[in-house]
């Protein structure tokens, strides 16, 4: 019964009216009622309605009680919701046999409260949708927008006998109809118009007062429409100006003429029969004027911003594949730009010389589409060529399958309702396919099987980067974590027969207080755990030996953050209980510990940007020495095989030690500079980057949440570690990040989504973030807002940023074997051969070899993602734009789409940062490298070059091996060591 527009009633519905009024109001039936109308019901007898194959629970329970109800006097207004008839439809079709039994159930109600029906008591018997042939309702059709009125009374109501053909009357005539046959304020938005008839004075004998009750009735109905026409109006501004003056002059008129009837009784038949008329014509003209612009739907414009999407989302798509060549700048861009101008063109011109009004929705649609017409015709060329039209889009079918999958999901409601079940199920099944890729590649198979023919497939060339064990061990951690993570679940608001987990709820909502504390204890011990988990990856990898600012705030500033947030959770879950005199302090307290943790990580944020290089530099004076590794001495040699090894290591340890002692007796010696953890240095300043922004976004959560963030940072350590099994390092470029890995990790910030509490629905949105760290006493709108997004939005910010680990952390696992176990079989000899530095990988400092491939890499990973996400707002779009008139579009669709499209927005911001982060990181290594040159050629030494510890030895040391940046030393003669751990 509520008006499209209720930001403007006094009254939002005739509920509201109720109680103010001392209404006795006693309802029955579904229990829906209860959810819309809280507080109303003087009594209330609800029963379950979600189970459509039931089609006797709600009717016979308020046929039990109904009668009684009626024949007692403890009621004003009865309301009874039966809903027989409608899971009948659904169940069955409007003409099945259970369908007539149905209706004869409700006609025989009708019957019995018509004989219990007193003089002062009007019946109304009505539906609130229609069914179609089918059954099912939801649409626009005729049968399904079409419902039954029926209104009777003991008391004759109407002037004469009704129409053979029924009248058609708009729903929304019967809220101003209700409200003053109850002696009610119609609704302050209400833009329905009375049913005249139903005020016909028909026991006065007189025509005269009859017409003028209904003129009354009308004139009331139009002061109402007038205000809140007026105040709309004035605020909204999207009315028709000129239809809007005409009414207004058409009521001002019709408000003149019914004042003239009160005053002046001669000739009052005349002027009724015109009052009557311009009353009428005054609403049905508001109606369809408000109508017209608050159910306005544009076509065009619609598809062409789908266009411009899919447009859009395809070009992501073919630039992804287009930038590892070496042309990418010029040669397939030139082709879609020019084709795109020339598109926006034509369709200008077309729209100018129409006379119609150039769109920029639709120039842009038409712009993106135009630049897909070169990948068109290349398609349609490759139709009837051998070629296969799959290598146009190079995705593996089973992702492609999952994509699709997900696609086709979001034009159902049933789909979004429960999107947060499916998403893990699709999760798990990328994880199992993975595994299983892993094992046919022979990935995971013993060495002595890699030569055994396996069902016709190749056999794998080279040995497996990871046991069998390790694999399955990685994956059924994955699922063990995504099923405890499962276990935060909160229910959408259109499944009514769900219960949300209560470990969502905040820490002061809970009673007993040793169950609070047993959970803030578990809660304190996943804070602790998380930073454990930072620092023990950090000091495997070497990076927190290295005394740069960030790396000291990794020490100590990150124990001052978690100090602080088990301190806000403290104080938050006990601010109730806390004495008088101190709730002061503790309310001060709540506020400035969250600012000082959002102070803290912006300030780590900002030292990482000035200094993101965290490697360790030390540099010593004299010739650097190698390590020869020698056999201990077995025995004398036995064989060929031994002689060629032991021979050449005492060759090379004589040769050592003989240019040692030259070099002592130098005056000078050599300037020797080594490096520790530049095989890390990308990755780990996105890892302390993700923890930085983790503490600010885990504030604005309940504080069980925090067990969600560590099995984040765990499910996603583990993914990245089964992604990078499947992923092979090729030396030196390009390097690409496969679809698969891509689309793991969009579906895992989905995941994360959902099991941080969150829903696509706007009931479901925590507004309790937009008061962390805000003080009551001021405004802070725009914060508080901020505060909400980032909320809402917490995986999306965390994915996106840390999205290029996913090309970073396969080089990273390098350095869980070293290359001699990497060496092709009958190279034994000379792998023992060669010093242990050579072994020793180098990491992401392979990334260097070739920064073309870098930069290309990081372009491709980003838009591999964004086209993921493209995706998934696309048919968002389109489900909304098709079913924009189902009766969930405003339930379901349109907030679907909404909050894709706030994701997307939010995704793509924090994959730029990203990827800047990266870049930086990448400029101050040059940087590094180059500060080196400088210092060393203002010195002005001589020495030589020698790098060891990254795949190179002293003794050949290559170098187009090295970064391009640190080749420069090789002039400049200065000793480097550059190595992954220390």
């Amino acid at each position: 019964m509520n008006s499209l527009s209720c930001h403007y009633q006094d009254a939002e519905d005739l509920s509201a009216a109720f109680p103010g009024l001392g209404r006795r109001v006693v309802f029955m039936g579904d229990e829906t009622w209860n959810d819309l109308f809280p507080g109303v019901f003087s009594q209330a007898l609800f029963f379950p309605s979600f189970n459509v194959r039931d089609l006797e629970t709600v009717d016979n329970g308020i046929m039990k009680h109904l009668y009684p109800t009626m024949d007692s006097d403890e009621w004003d207004v009865l309301i009874t919701h039966f809903l027989g008839v409608d899971h009948c439809g659904h169940k069955h079709d409007p003409y099945h046999p259970e369908m007539a039994k149905k209706l004869t159930q409700m006609d025989k109600m009708i019957q019995g409260l018509v004989k219990r029906l007193k003089n002062d008591t009007l019946l109304v018997v009505t539906g609130d949708h229609g069914m179609t042939i089918s059954g099912n309702h939801g649409g626009e059709s005729e049968l399904e927008t079409s419902a039954a009125l029926f209104l009777y009374s003991p008391r004759a109501l109407f002037p004469s006998a009704p129409a053979e053909e029924p009248e058609i009357i708009p729903q929304i005539s019967l809220v101003p109809t209700l409200a003053l046959l109850l002696g009610l304020p119609i609704p302050f938005g209400n833009i329905g118009e009375v049913i005249a008839e139903v005020f016909s004075e028909i026991e006065d004998s007189q025509p005269r007062f009859s017409a003028l009750a209904q003129a009354s009735a009308l004139h009331l109905n139009a002061q109402q429409v007038s205000r809140f026409l007026h105040t709309y109006s004035a605020t909204a501004q999207d009315l028709q100006v000129q239809e809007l003056h005409r009414l207004q002059k058409l009521f001002s008129k019709a408000s003149a003429d019914y004042q003239r009837l009160l005053q002046s009784p001669q000739g009052a038949e005349a002027v009724l029969q015109t009052v009557i008329p311009e009353l009428q014509q005054f609403l049905r003209g508001v109606r369809a004027m408000c109508i017209e612009s608050w159910a306005r739907f544009s076509l065009v414009r619609m598809a062409g911003g789908a266009a411009l999407l899919a447009a859009t989302c395809f070009l992501c798509l073919l630039v992804s594949q287009w930038a590892t060549s070496p042309a990418f700048y010029f040669g397939p861009l030139l082709k879609p730009t020019a084709s795109g101008l020339s598109g926006a063109m034509v369709c200008a011109g077309l729209l100018a010389s129409t006379g119609l009004k150039l769109d920029s929705m639709v120039l842009g649609a038409m712009a993106a589409v135009g630049s897909l017409l070169p990948f068109l015709w290349k398609a349609w060329a490759s139709w009837g060529s051998k070629r296969p039209l799959a290598s146009l889009l190079p995705m593996p079918g089973p992702v492609l399958l999952l994509l699709l999958i997900r696609f086709a999901g979001f034009f159902s409601d049933s789909y979004i309702i429960t999107e947060a079940r499916v998403a893990p199920f699709l999760l798990i099944s990328l994880i199992l396919l993975l595994v299983a890729r892993l094992h046919w590649e022979g990935k995971l198979l013993p060495p002595k099987l890699l030569s055994i023919p396996r069902l016709g497939f190749l056999t794998p060339a080279g040995p497996p980067q990871y046991s069998a064990m390790h694999a399955v061990g990685l994956g059924v951690g994955l699922l063990l974590c995504i099923r405890l993570a499962g276990l935060f679940y909160r229910c959408h608001e259109e499944t009514p027969v769900c219960s949300s987990s209560p470990l969502l709820s905040p820490l002061r909502s809970t009673v007993d207080g040793r169950t609070k504390n047993l959970w803030y204890g578990a809660c304190v011990g996943a804070l602790v755990a998380l930073l454990a988990s930072v620092r023990l990856w950090l000091h495997c990898y070497g990076n927190l030996k290295s005394p740069e600012p960030p790396v000291l705030f990794v020490r100590w500033g990150l124990p001052l953050m978690g100090l602080g947030t088990a301190a806000y959770w403290a104080l938050a879950s006990g601010a109730d209980e806390a004495p008088p005199r101190l709730r002061a302090l503790v309310s001060g307290a709540s506020v400035m510990l969250p600012r000082a943790v959002a102070g803290l990580a912006a300030s780590g944020l900002m030292l990482l940007l000035w200094r993101p290089v965290t490697v360790l530099v030390k540099a010593t004076t004299g010739a650097p020495r190698t390590r020869t590794v020698l056999t201990p001495f077995s025995g004398p040699p036995t064989s060929q095989a031994d002689l060629d090894y032991v021979v050449p290591q005492i060759y090379r340890h004589i040769q050592e030690e003989f240019r040692g002692r030259l070099e002592r007796t130098k005056s000078q010696g050599l300037l020797t500079v080594a490096a520790y953890q530049l095989g890390s240095v990308y990755s780990a300043a996105v890892v302390m980057a993700l923890t930085l922004l983790a503490f600010p976004l885990l504030l604005l959560h309940a504080e069980r949440i925090s067990l969600v963030f560590l099995l984040l940072f765990l499910q996603s350590f583990l993914l990245l570690h089964l992604l990078a099994a499947g992923i092979p390092i090729t030396t030196p470029g390009p390097f690409t990040v496969p679809w698969h890995a891509v689309f793991a990790w969009a579906l895992m910030a989905t995941q994360t989504f959902y099991t941080t509490g969150h829903q696509p629905v706007f009931s479901a949105i925590q507004w309790h973030a937009a008061f962390v760290g805000v003080s009551e006493s001021r405004d802070f709108t725009w914060l508080s807002a901020f505060l909400v997004g980032a909320n809402t939005f917490a995986s999306h910010i965390l994915f996106a940023v840390g999205c290029p680990l996913l090309l970073l952390w396969p080089f990273l696992c390098e350095n869980q074997g070293s290359q001699k176990r990497r060496q092709p079989p009958g190279n034994e000899a000379e792998a023992r051969v060669r010093p242990e530095e050579e072994q020793e990988p180098r990491m992401e400092m392979r990334l260097r070899d070739a920064p073309h491939h870098f930069s290309a890499a990081l372009l491709q990973l980003g838009l591999k993602y964004l086209f993921v996400l493209g995706i998934q707002i696309l048919a968002c779009v389109l489900a909304a734009s098709i079913l924009r008139r189902h009766l969930l579009v405003w339930k379901v669709f349109a907030p679907k789409f909404i909050f894709e499209a706030m994701g997307f927005i939010v995704s793509s911001v924090g994959l730029c940062l990203g990827i800047a982060l990266v870049m930086r990181v990448d400029g101050a290594v040059s940087s590094w490298f180059r500060q080196l040159v400088l210092t060393q050629q203002k010195a002005g030494e001589q020495s030589s070059l020698v790098c060891t510890g990254a795949g190179l030895s002293a003794r050949k040391a290559q170098p187009h091996l090295l970064p391009p940046c640190s080749q420069d030393l090789l002039a400049s003669g200065t000793s480097l060591f550059y190595n992954s751990r220390s």
